[in-house]
């Protein structure tokens, strides 16, 4: 059964980036313009807190090559939502408050197959992730690190509790759509957004009351800057490295018990709203 899954979410995912290859063929140059723009933007942001850490040699006491290592996690998570999320699988938000997860209801697979699967865009949407490996690989080789097998099987733990934070929170407010299509339908927008233009700045040297809200109320502190310190073997605040998985644990309860219930009032009373724009038709 597991390995049948597997197989499925494989010839899915295969689906997706062939639609993503046809959409580069066919009009390659605004193709290559959407990719240098995402990278240059995402840049800008990393470099703009990895410069001011080198003029005044780090930020609250983490090193300017400690900054560009907690840059390049950023990086490679923005980069993993774009890579999987571009098909407002995680913006759902939007899907649901523009009527159109009937779309989704008539397909002969599972809710969570086609949400899992359907933004899935690797020849358009590599190009954050490839940036951030690279620049993990500078900042790991300037820090000293050493990338043993425990070490990358960690590195890869954190990034997964990274985007479980990012998607269950995402999930969570979208739901408010359910009952108010119109007025919450770019709500995961905020929400995500929101969280890359916080999780972009290293909170040492903040204040313990700043620092325990944007890892508890507002995690933005999960995003980046707690998991690159537990990486560079420095969790802060006498935390466990565990502490973003069990968040992350948490909150994706919390979401999916809320997504269920305005799933069911969904059901139930449908949706008086349909935006034909935003989806693959």
């Amino acid at each position: 059964m597991v390995v049948k899954s597997i197989r499925r979410i494989v010839r899915l995912l295969a689906i997706s980036a062939k639609m993503d290859l046809a959409w580069l063929l066919r009009d390659t140059k605004y193709a290559l313009a959407i990719i240098a723009a995402d990278i240059i933007a995402n840049l800008s942001a990393v470099s703009g807190v990895f410069l001011i850490a080198v003029r005044f040699g780090g930020i609250g006491g983490m090193s300017a090559d400690e900054v560009l290592f907690m840059m390049a996690y950023s990086t490679m998570t923005t980069g993993l939502f774009i890579l999987f999320g571009s098909g407002n699988n995680l913006h759902i938000s939007r899907i649901i408050g523009r009527g159109q997860l009937e779309h989704l209801m008539i397909q002969p697979l599972s809710l969570k197959m086609q949400l899992a699967t359907c933004g899935f865009i690797p020849f358009t949407g590599s190009g954050n992730f490839i940036v951030g490996v690279i620049l993990t690989a500078v900042a790991s080789h300037r820090l000293g690190l050493r990338a043993s097998a425990g070490w990358l099987l960690m590195f890869a733990a954190c990034l997964l509790a990274t985007m479980v934070i990012i998607i269950a929170r995402a999930y969570l407010f979208s739901s408010a759509a359910f009952y108010a299509p119109v007025a919450a339908e770019e709500i995961s927008t905020t929400v995500i957004e929101g969280t890359w233009l916080l999780s972009t700045f290293p909170l040492s040297g903040m204040p313990p009351v700043l620092q325990w809200s944007l890892l508890t109320v507002l995690p933005e502190g999960l995003m980046a800057w707690f998991p690159s310190l537990c990486l560079l073997g420095r969790p802060p605040l006498g935390l466990s490295i565990y502490y973003p998985m069990l968040f992350a644990l948490a909150l994706s309860l919390a979401a999916s018990y809320v997504f269920r219930k305005g799933l069911n009032y969904y059901v139930r009373k449908g949706s008086n709203r349909y935006v034909p724009y935003g989806f693959r038709r």
